[in-house]
């Protein structure tokens, strides 16, 4: 056999840098030296206005998952300093790399991290613990260039030694941390964010929880607190009812007697029975006339504190801005104005303030804000907050492998919670998808479009239905494509195709088929196939929220629950579906695919056929080993765009499927 060697340098080295961290990603080595046994390694060095005057970095600077041993071809950088240079030194290994005395090759990219930052907090103060709770405040620092927006506090069990931690943010320069374990010693340091990014976390406090005793004082001492007010209050009580019993008895009874007839009038308003304490959803077209309803659950704008500065998009009835909207606090605050184009129609008019009468009953951090409208001049416009980072969908494509699982989770769970908020409501969104939702600069998201609950019309992505009537087909229960039958439970199913779109960071489902055919595939019981990364535990929530039956797929409270218990255990996350030995099970048969004869054939199916040329001479040659393949057997096919392995891999699953229903049935592949 030839000699091996060691490998060329990496290639292509770029990076892409936001508040808090940087993405370093390179192309593998144009010469392998003969072998697969292919890592990486990145060095990290800090350097001022001359570039030869460069030191490393030291321990300040973080890297996700590691610096050195690296299979994938990118890696993350945190902690990084404001105002610096850095040069980093890219270099791919191999078994035989120790052995040689050539000097070393490397890809070297150089790094500017021009924000400006804040200060760092220097005195960290405990104020109180109790067993479960510490109280913890700082005094904000002297920095007046820019507004600090919060603080980041981390903290971990001094005992880990941060093997895993925790984190939490505050607006103001205390917070309080519950959740953690009695007569505990914790380690809590804080860092800054201003709209320019982050600073380097403080160095670290250590400070310990309270035990039994420590919360046997407080309560004795909430329990004299407690017996006193009452005492008070039961006095004050004792004196105002005496009082009211001798000057006002007969006309507190008839002002009583004409609230309580006021009360139930109020709950029967416009037909809808309202319960005390339950919000629920009216539909404006149950108004007399429904364009009185914008006036009742939306505000009116004086145009005059609205400030158009750019156009950012199209929309159905108009052009989408962004903009500036002066609140009677005189503080202005960014938003998106919807605008109605000239030479409308009334019913136009209608339907673009129909969206703005439904937003207005809503209020919470996972549905999108309603700032207000204006109605009484032109253009007709409706106020939204602005959403920094657009549609989840584009986001994800645009930062394609960046996040952790564990955001991806935070996500979902936002997006659930919203649901979970709609379906209390009565509300069904019926167009729930990856565009139809926004995430703001914090990576919040945010469900938002409800305009496009009714029919669609001029939607892409949707399809005439038997019944009449577009709808997305790739993102609708069954029942809801074949009879029209919506609810939370079609809300569900539409929720599975979200997370699968999120943790494939914006794959279209079902890729290249078209509508027909995946109604056809669902009616035979194909589902899904989990993408590349996808934990099994996410993987079988989506498969439960595509449940066949309806009454049997999860309500959007049992998802928030699940999500929540997967957060607070990221251990459960760390089972990949790939991983796991065997085929994923699916609710029901596969349909039949069309037979592919070769390596090619099935590369063409699924525009893939550039890397014919890469299967073949990594001796991927036969349909039966492209099945077997792992993850690291696609990598070294020289593959290096995350998003086209993750296809891949995604197909490979479907593949493996197909042949197993294949050979059940008797024949040979």
């Amino acid at each position: 056999m030839a000699c091996t060697k060691p490998p060329s340098a990496p290639r292509n080295a770029n990076f892409n840098i936001n508040e808090t961290a940087l993405f370093l990603e390179w192309s593998p080595p144009s010469d392998m030296g003969g072998r697969k046994d292919l890592t990486y390694s990145v060095i990290c060095k800090k350097c001022g206005s001359d570039p030869s005057q460069c030191e490393l970095c030291g321990g300040g600077i973080r890297f996700i998952p590691r610096h050195t041993g690296l299979t994938n071809s990118s890696v993350t950088v945190l902690d990084f300093v404001a105002y610096a240079n850095y040069t980093f030194e890219i270099e791919a290994m191999n078994g035989v790399s120790e052995l040689s005395f050539s000097p070393k090759q490397f890809a070297a990219i150089t790094v500017t991290t021009d924000q400006e930052a804040p200060s760092f907090i220097g005195m960290l103060r405990k104020d109180w613990a109790s067993q479960n709770s510490i109280a913890l405040s700082w005094k904000e620092p002297d920095y007046h260039n820019e507004v600090i927006l919060d603080y980041e506090i981390k903290y971990f069990e001094k005992e880990n030694e941060e093997l895993t931690y925790s984190s939490t943010k505050s607006k103001a320069p205390s917070v309080i941390i519950t959740g953690l374990k009695p007569a505990t010693k914790y380690i809590f340091h804080i860092r800054i964010r201003t709209a320019s990014g982050y600073r380097g976390y403080s160095p670290k406090f250590e400070f310990e929880t309270g035990d039994e005793t420590s919360d046997m004082a407080a309560e004795q001492g909430q329990i004299l607190v407690i017996t006193t007010a009452a005492v008070g209050g039961f006095t004050l009580l004792v004196i105002l009812t005496l009082f009211f019993l001798i000057t006002g008895r007969c006309q507190w009874y008839i002002k009583a007697k004409m609230n309580s007839e006021e009360k139930r009038q109020s709950q029967l308003q416009n037909g809808h029975l309202q319960f005390p304490g339950v919000k629920t959803y009216v539909d404006p077209d149950t108004y007399e006339d429904p364009s009185l309803a914008v006036h009742v659950f939306a505000k009116e704008i004086d145009p005059s504190r609205i400030r158009i500065e750019r156009v950012i998009g199209a929309g159905e009835f108009g052009e989408v801005c962004s903009g500036r909207l002066r609140t009677p606090a005189k503080r202005e605050i960014p938003v998106a104005i919807k605008t109605l184009k000239g030479g409308y129609m009334e019913r136009q008019r209608k339907d673009f303030l129909r969206e703005a009468s439904i937003m207005g009953q809503f209020d919470h951090p996972n549905i999108i804000r309603l700032e207000g409208v204006v109605t009484k001049s032109r253009p007709v416009m409706i106020v939204v907050e602005y959403m920094e980072n657009g549609s989840l969908d584009s986001f994800l494509r645009k930062h394609d492998g960046h996040f952790t699982v564990i955001q991806l989770v935070g996500m979902l769970r936002g997006i659930a919670s919203g649901m979970k908020y709609l379906s209390d409501m009565g509300y069904v969104h019926r167009d729930l998808a990856a565009r139809n939702i926004l995430v703001n600069s914090n990576l919040v998201c945010k469900v938002s479009d409800f305009g496009l609950s009714r029919i669609l019309e001029d939607d892409p992505e949707a399809a005439y239905t038997t019944t009449g009537g577009k709808i997305p087909i790739r993102w609708t229960a069954p029942e809801a494509i074949a009879y029209r039958k919506f609810s939370s439970a079609s809300d569900a199913w539409s929720y599975g195709i979200v997370m699968w779109e999120v943790m494939s960071y914006g794959e279209r489902p079902y890729w290249e088929m078209c509508n027909q055919d995946v109604i056809l595939s669902i009616e035979e019981g194909y589902r899904l196939p989990a993408p590349m990364g996808c934990p099994a535990s996410l993987h079988q929530l989506m498969l439960h929220c595509w449940h066949k039956e309806r009454n049997l797929r999860p309500r959007f409270m049992d998802i928030v629950n699940f999500l929540d218990k997967l957060i607070r255990n990221p251990s459960s996350l760390h089972t990949m579906v790939e991983d796991i030995l065997g085929i994923p099970e699916s609710p029901g048969d596969v349909p039949e695919y069309p037979v592919f004869v070769s390596v090619t054939d099935w590369l063409d199916s699924i525009k893939m056929g550039q890397y014919a040329t890469n299967f073949l001479v990594a001796g991927f040659t036969s349909l039966d080993l492209v099945s077997r393949m792992s993850i690291d057997d696609i990598r070294r096919t020289g593959i290096a765009l995350i998003g086209h392995q993750r296809r891949i891999v995604s197909s490979i699953q479907t593949l493996r499927i197909q042949i197993m229903h294949i050979q059940e049935k008797g024949f040979h592949v």
